[in-house]
């Protein structure tokens, strides 16, 4: 596209109201858990639409749909497992960590891991600092989405646009915490659902219609139009990808690493103790679950749509780009739609991007300013403290996020966003569970899971990358290796206090009676 004056000024207009959003915000902020949490006082659409916006990512627009252009139909399960996330994270797990947080005035979930395992520092650390890794590895590809999006926009080089981006979210994230976070995911996930339930339709009907785009990803390949793949490809003797991807075994480790891995990732499960009334816990997981699962089922077909338009020749992937697929959403759209209606769109990719980005540069922020510095470091530090020691995070986690993404994409930006979600179900998953249901779960046994559940894996991954690709998503293992670990280091170990359960609540219910 060609850089004009109504291109920048949308975008401007855009920027400089997160811009706005941020100093309201700031003026909201006294103490740290009006950084953190928004004082607990939001409400219910608010902290709903926010649930989804920190799941809605740079994957979700440019990832969801470069994948449906490179896989066809076998990923479709993607498009429930991703809004069911949403709903396990508010229901399985929020509901009872909302009243525990509020009663015991947790600001994250490492305050629920110290009480419940009555671990002052241990297991806080430990989650703490693997809260921080996961959050920087998954907003390296939040980053890199945001530069693709302005680099259309405006024909400026990757670079330029990932210093732009990473200035922009820092300053209205460091200004206002939460409430900002809070208020311009609003803002942006109400501009994500209308955009794409223009875009969507638009674009297909200029592919010709889905029958018909079936019937051209058929001729690619028949697999395309199938419910997963019949066979595993291992390298590149196959022609999907260098992946074990989309088989029926494949898909089981898919549904654990998007339902149960993404909901209990710390920049999504820590909205949970900012909600302003507990009912909200009774209807949030339906309404989440039903606004995203439409919202991911018409981008991922837009992605089919894209590659059946590329094959009759009607757009064309870039080539000077490592990770052309990523693509296919705003070239479709560019094509469908007038130019200067374009720019909306490219505007909508980038409030989805950014309503991920912010809550993962708070969270970063949140977990060294409260879990690290003033738990480790200065535990007498008070809260304006605490909050500019968090506010000074969330600007070094932006620095070293753009060293980390300064080098080429990768080929789909969903591997990396999988990489930091398959940590989470590894280290984070197990012990929650355990530690919200199980009575029998102890301190050793939930260090031994999260630490054991990453090591594996590592591990795992390293072997899929440089030696063999797994038929499952790598971050099975990890899991399967911590679930075995709290169970039985658990039940070799001494009971828990009983009051310790008692007061957070622990045993086989969701909301006690």
């Amino acid at each position: 596209m060609n850089l004009n004056f109504e291109m920048l000024a949308i975008v401007a207009v855009y920027f400089l109201g997160l811009m706005a959003v941020g100093v309201w915000a700031s003026k909201k902020v006294r103490s740290s858990e009006d950084y953190i949490l928004a004082g607990r006082n939001l409400g219910f659409w608010v902290f709903t639409i926010l649930i989804v916006a920190s799941i809605c990512s740079g994957m979700t627009i440019l990832g969801t749909s470069g994948l449906g252009y490179v896989t066809g139909w076998p990923t479709i399960w993607e498009q429930v497992f991703v809004p069911l996330s949403a709903a396990v994270c508010i229901l399985l797990f929020g509901t009872k960590l909302h009243a525990i947080g509020r009663e015991r005035g947790y600001l994250t979930v490492q305050d629920y891991f110290s009480d419940r395992f009555y671990s002052k520092n241990g297991i806080r650390g430990l989650s703490a600092v693997t809260g921080i890794l996961v959050s920087l590895i998954y907003m390296v590809g939040q980053f890199v989405a945001i530069s693709m999006v302005l680099s259309w926009l405006f024909g400026i080089s990757y670079h330029t646009a990932l210093m732009i981006s990473a200035l922009i979210v820092t300053a209205y994230v460091i200004m206002g915490g939460l409430y900002a976070v809070a208020w311009s995911s609003l803002i942006q996930g109400l501009m994500l659902i209308v955009g794409v339930l223009l875009v969507a339709p638009a674009v297909v009907r200029s592919a010709g219609g889905l029958t018909h785009i079936n019937a051209v990803l058929a001729g690619i390949d028949p697999n395309f139009v199938q419910p997963w793949y019949p066979s595993w490809y291992p390298e590149m003797a196959g022609p999907y990808a260098g992946y074990a991807f989309a088989t029926p075994i494949f898909l089981l480790s898919f549904f654990f690493l998007l339902a149960f891995g993404l909901a209990s990732a710390p920049h999504v499960i820590n909205n949970v103790f900012a909600a302003r009334d507990a009912r909200y816990f009774r209807w949030a997981p339906l309404a989440a679950f039903a606004v995203y699962v439409v919202i991911m089922y018409l981008i991922k077909i837009t992605g089919y749509a894209g590659r059946s338009m590329a094959a009759e020749g009607m757009i064309s992937l870039p080539t000077n780009v490592s990770n052309p697929s990523d693509y296919v959403f705003i070239l479709g759209a560019e094509y469908a739609f007038p130019s200067i209606i374009s720019v909306f769109i490219g505007v909508i990719v980038l409030a989805a991007v950014m309503s991920t980005t912010d809550r993962l540069m708070l969270t970063i922020g949140t977990y060294f300013g409260w879990d690290i510095y003033k738990r480790f470091l200065r535990p007498d530090a008070r809260d304006p403290t605490i909050t500019l020691v968090s506010r000074v995070a969330v600007a070094a986690s932006a620095v070293l996020t753009l060293l980390l993404a300064w080098s080429k994409p990768p080929e789909l930006l969903a591997w990396l966003i999988w990489m930091g979600i398959g940590l989470m179900l590894a280290c984070y998953v197990a012990p929650l569970l355990a530690g919200l249901y199980w009575r029998r779960a102890t301190r050793e046994g939930a260090i031994f899971s999260m630490g054991l559940g990453l090591l594996a894996a590592g591990f795992a991954g390293y072997w899929h990358q440089f030696v063999q690709p797994l038929p499952v998503h790598f971050s099975l293992l990890g899991f399967a290796i911590s679930i075995v670990a709290i169970v039985v280091v658990s039940l070799a170990t001494s009971k828990p206090p009983e009051k310790v359960l008692d007061q957070t609540q622990t045993g086989f219910f969701i909301r006690r009676r």
